[in-house]
């Protein structure tokens, strides 16, 4: 199992990113998939969970409203839209699938200043 995430970046608060996620080494459509976050000094916290045929979405309750995860099984590739970012968006962002054991990217670094 091998999880790239890309499009990480600094951006005003208020700005938008567009995270993506490459999946290889299992069969994406099969999965559900999340995103999680950590900022320095905290723990990860789960961000947003799509399953496997991207019908079903959930957010957590900081996010909802603002992100949109979406996934397209044809490029086995994850996304999350992040609009109205805020400062305490601010974190490394990693995509997550559980197969057999959980499976983490490196990680993109998110900065949200002004």
């Amino acid at each position: 199992v091998q999880l790239v995430e890309s499009g990480g970046g600094l951006v005003q608060p208020g700005g938008s990113l567009r995270l993506s996620c490459a999946a290889s080494g299992f069969i994406f459509n099969r999965y559900v998939m999340n995103w999680y976050r950590q900022a320095p000094g905290k723990e990860r916290e789960w961000v947003a969970g799509i399953s496997s045929a991207g019908a079903s979405t959930d957010y957590a309750s900081s996010v909802r409203g603002r992100f949109t995860i979406s996934r397209n099984n044809a490029k086995n590739t994850l996304y999350l839209q992040m609009n109205s970012l805020k400062p305490e968006d601010s974190a490394v962002y990693f995509c997550n699938v559980v197969v057999t054991n959980s499976h983490w990217g490196q990680g993109t670094q998110v900065t949200v200043s002004s």
